[in-house]
């Protein structure tokens, strides 16, 4: 759960002596060998301030990973959690630009940030005072220089409709504009002509949920109480968006490989004929953007020389026959969404076939011997099987690195033997 920061914390972490303090614990190692040690000088040196300060450290250097220049932010455990990384916040912040845009669900403001990169009037708000101040925090502070293009545009006042708010920050200065913080629920909307964007909290009672009803606020409530508006609601990717009936566009989102999110996009923001999109996003530049308005018609053949594992928000996101299309591959199978041709889509990682094989433990460990396999990778689709439970029982013991790839073929399981390349 973390450390429960209260506003004596936030008053003392915000303060120049806070600042001086959390810059002389960011030396100390605060590792497991170290806990002990560390944390009794710290006590020692700053006394009932001891846990805020080890707490915002070690979250400062979790979050690193996930967000960019937050060095000096404020979180709290669920919210850092919960927080979207920078890359992804920044293209649905792109998507946006030009937008006056209200978050409800504000947290500690990670999404506020790139909002106010691009949009001309943005406001912010949530129930939780202690994630508002630390939105407020993280808004000040020290941004790129004035030529780095990721540095905030100069905010005109917000369209926040102040007969319903609570204004906790009315106008909030931030390095090159404005952002109006506010104390509001999130089902009782508070202001006119923006575009609303939401994230749910995606944990009750303590534990993680993928039932839209259970989501806080709930996802329904939500869908209901901005019917009609322009909206954007970031989900799990787990929901299932077919029983939610949407009648906008669900787009799944990947970073680096995983996928982080789902974002449902109503009407007005979704371009027309789009129901499903997936972008897959890099650490650098790269975006691929694939939509279910492109063509989706592939033949059916044989096997190729490739085996192409489609990343996973493609896969979420029922568009395997369009990335196909798009790069003249077609599927292994019309039910699995492994993919196969004879050549490589750049930049991407596939598999060559060098030898198809039968379901059989017995002549797969004699097969991987006679080859001499070390490290082995086992992907595995349509088959239930561990794939961690397998490598044990094949007792890969040479030098040479291959890749299984596990699937099935009408009803049969077959098993293709491939080395790695990326094109």
């Amino acid at each position: 759960m973390g450390y429960g920061f209260g506003a004596a914390d936030l008053a003392y972490l915000g303060s120049a002596s806070g600042a001086a303090a959390l810059a002389e614990v960011a030396e100390l190692e605060l590792s497991p060998a170290s806990q002990l040690r560390d944390v009794a000088a710290v006590r020692r040196a700053h006394g009932e301030w001891a846990p805020a300060l080890i707490e915002t450290v070690r979250l400062r250097r979790r979050a690193a990973a996930k967000l960019d220049d937050s060095g000096d932010w404020l979180f709290t455990d669920d919210a850092l959690q919960q927080a979207t990384p920078t890359r992804v916040a920044r293209h649905r912040a792109h998507r946006l630009a030009g937008r006056d845009v209200h978050d409800v669900t504000c947290s500690i403001g990670a999404e506020l940030v790139e909002l106010a990169r691009v949009c001309p009037r943005v406001i912010g708000s949530d129930l939780d005072p202690v994630r508002l101040t630390m939105a407020r925090h993280n808004l000040t502070c020290p941004v790129p220089g004035p030529d780095d293009p990721r540095r905030p545009a100069a905010l005109p006042a917000s369209t926040a409709d102040e007969e319903h708010t609570t204004p906790l920050v009315p106008q909030l200065e931030a390095p090159a504009g404005r952002v109006l913080l506010a104390r509001a629920d999130a089902l009782a909307p508070c202001t006119r002509d923006t575009v609303v964007i939401a994230d749910p909290a995606r944990r009750a009672g303590g534990r993680r949920t993928h039932d839209p009803a259970a989501l806080q606020p709930p996802l329904p409530d939500l869908l209901a109480v901005y019917a009609g508006r322009d909206l954007a609601v970031k989900c799990a990717p787990g929901l299932d968006f077919d029983r939610l009936e949407w009648p906008g566009e669900v787009e799944m989102v990947s970073l680096d490989g995983a996928v982080r999110e789902a974002c449902l996009w109503s009407p007005g923001l979704a371009d027309a004929g789009v129901t499903r999109r997936a972008t897959v996003l890099t650490t650098g530049s790269d975006t691929l953007t694939l939509t279910d308005a492109e063509p989706c018609d592939i033949p059916e053949r044989a096997p190729g020389e490739w085996i192409i594992d489609p990343d996973g928000a493609i896969v979420r996101a029922a568009l395997v026959r369009h990335y196909a299309a798009r790069h003249g591959l077609w599927q292994l199978d019309p039910r699995i969404a492994y993919l196969t041709g004879d050549r490589v889509p750049a930049g991407i990682r596939a598999f060559r076939i060098l030898d198809r094989l039968d379901f059989r433990e017995k002549s797969l460990r004699a097969e991987l011997r006679r080859r001499d396999c070390g490290p082995l990778e086992i992907l595995i689709r349509g088959v239930d099987t561990d794939p961690d439970v397998l490598r044990r029982r094949l007792k890969p013991s040479g030098s040479q690195p291959f890749t299984l790839v596990i699937t099935r073929i009408g009803r049969t399981p077959k098993v293709f033997l491939c080395t790695a390349h990326r094109g």
